[in-house]
């Protein structure tokens, strides 16, 4: 696991950036967690950055799922605040969507961990006592559980 300190929106979306340079491929999956306001939806905005996503990149919370599209990639980014069971999930065709060549970001993946693929990074955000400083932990998950 890696600790990360960023100090403003701006700093977040950077790491989102690098991240995704670094890490992220077609099938990925990110499964990020924490409360409100502490800056999820910012490091979406920077691996959408990082494939040359450059529209509009806002939280889902109406519409469950956003769409993103590059010349090289297709971005799925959900939002399960709003998500009361699972069962909601088969309705909009997750599974379809979790497992096809895109790149998958769920927020609020504390919901619906049970379902998502073993294989996958979780991106855990949390406030500090100063009003823009968040630490940000990741971690890689693979088959075997490490």
């Amino acid at each position: 696991m890696e600790t990360f300190r960023t100090k403003s929106e701006t700093e977040t979306i950077e790491l989102g950036k690098k991240f995704a340079e670094n890490n992220l491929k077609e099938g990925g999956v990110v499964a990020l967690y924490g409360d409100l306001g502490t800056g999820k939806t910012r490091f979406v905005q920077g691996i959408c950055k990082a494939f040359n996503i450059h529209y509009n990149v806002s939280s889902p919370s109406f519409t469950i799922i956003n769409e993103y599209k590059s010349e090289k990639i297709t971005i799925y980014h959900f939002d399960f605040y709003r998500i009361n069971h699972i069962s909601e999930l088969t309705e909009i065709g997750f599974d379809e969507y979790i497992f096809s060549k895109a790149i998958s970001i769920i927020e609020w993946a504390d919901r619906v961990t049970e379902i998502l693929p073993d294989k996958r990074y979780d991106i855990h955000f949390f406030h500090t006592e100063q009003e823009n400083e968040r630490i940000i932990e990741i971690k890689k998950n693979d088959y075997t559980g490490h």
